[in-house]
């Protein structure tokens, strides 16, 4: 399945059965939307913004009703620009998640995606906990075609960084991805060494534009909000790249994490190929549920 069919299926089975925009709907209609990963509280939400709309503009007709949903769902997807900042030469991006949401994987895709829109890009290795993480992004950034920044295990990752934001400026790149430890989201520490990568990157490179982008597991449902809640509270999250929604993923978590915590999803992620992550759209995930 692709992008967004899973959820896609399952609200269109809804709309198969819709006779009128009765209370058996609307019930029907949250316990399916709750049943796609959108939460309790974001799925009583979108019902009753439905509700509402209905009753005010007296629709009935199943094309009129679906339309209303599709508005509510772009209105709760509504937490900033999807655009990533890259206004500055250098622009850096911070990658954060835990181990196992392809946050490595991620990384290389969006080296893909900006060297198709013509930027000069390099990969900072800067995951120097993990054995076979700066091998696995350097696979990544010859399959992208870009330069990759490493050091040994072990090595000290804000002098990582540091290296890579020198050769950045020698080389005149445009935007340096960098990969950070998947430490669990509950570790203290992870907002000390986003501090000192922060530190280094206001010194080094004044003023640059910034993205601070949480990676995230589709698959792990409600628990995926509770990581991103917790991130932005340490890291201050500028987006959510979501991942493996074109797996068992319902997809819904989006609009939950764009409702609940105002951090919109910049990317999505709808398969294995290097050309699998794609800039994530509202209007076109609305349409394709509907």
């Amino acid at each position: 399945m692709g992008f967004f069919d899973k959820l896609k299926k399952i609200t269109t089975n809804l709309f198969s059965t819709f006779t009128e925009a009765d209370e058996a709907f609307f019930e029907e209609l949250e316990e399916t939307l709750i049943l796609a990963d959108m939460g309790v509280e974001t799925a009583t939400e979108a019902v009753e913004r439905l509700r509402e709309t209905v009753r005010r503009e007296k629709l009935q007709d199943q094309e009129a009703v679906r339309a209303a949903l599709r508005r509510v769902l772009v209105e709760l997807l509504d937490a900033g620009t999807t655009e990533l900042n890259v206004s500055t030469t250098p622009s850096v991006m911070l990658f954060i998640g835990v181990n196992g949401v392809g946050k490595t994987t991620s990384i290389g895709k969006v080296a893909r995606l900006l060297k198709q829109g013509g930027k000069r890009v390099l990969l900072c290795a800067a995951d120097t906990f993990r054995a076979a993480a700066a091998d696995q992004l350097e696979i990544w950034a010859e399959r992208a075609g870009c330069e990759i920044v490493r050091q040994h295990e072990g090595a000290d990752p804000g002098a990582v960084l540091f290296d890579a934001l020198q050769a950045a400026r020698a080389r005149g790149v445009d935007v340096v991805l960098c990969d950070t430890a998947g430490r669990l989201h509950n570790k203290q520490n992870l907002m000390a060494e986003l501090a000192k990568l922060s530190k280094i990157i206001d010194r080094e490179c004044p003023g640059a534009a910034r993205e601070t982008l949480l990676v995230l597991d589709a698959t792990t449902g409600q628990n995926g909000l509770v990581q991103a809640r917790t991130f932005k509270e340490t890291a201050g999250l500028t987006g959510i790249v979501l991942t493996k929604l074109d797996g068992t993923a319902k997809g819904g978590i989006a609009v939950a994490i764009a409702r609940e915590l105002g951090v919109p999803v910049k990317l999505a992620g709808v398969g294995e190929g290097i050309d699998d992550l794609k800039p994530f759209d509202a209007e076109a995930y609305a349409e394709a549920i509907i």
